[in-house]
Parts: structure tokens; sequence; C-alpha cells
């Protein structure tokens, strides 16, 4: 979960970079959409545990 959250945060710290503005949306915007996918994630793999579980 956190290597996902980290990997999405450089993402934007490369696109704020490549593309600079005044109060780094980017890495902000994308660091967050990287907590959606890691919770997702958790998500995923809790039901698929669920389901071995039956």
């Amino acid at each position: 979960m956190g290597i996902i959250i980290f990997l999405f945060s450089l993402l934007g710290q490369w696109l704020d970079s490549k593309y600079p503005n005044s109060n780094q949306w980017y890495t902000k915007g994308v660091t967050v959409f990287g907590v959606f996918v890691a919770l997702y994630n958790v998500y995923r793999q809790v039901q698929d545990i669920d389901k071995h579980d039956s």
C-alpha cells in the first residue's frame, strides 16, 4: 500500500517539475488518486481472502 502511494507521489512530483504550477496540484492530485488505488487494492485482497475462507 505504501509503495503504491509513494510511486504515485513520485509521478506527481515529476509532473510538477515538467509542468510547473504554483500549488503543486499534480503532486497532490496524483497522490490522492494513489491512495484510492491502494485502498481499492486492499479491498480487493480482502474480498479474495473472504471468498477463500467460505
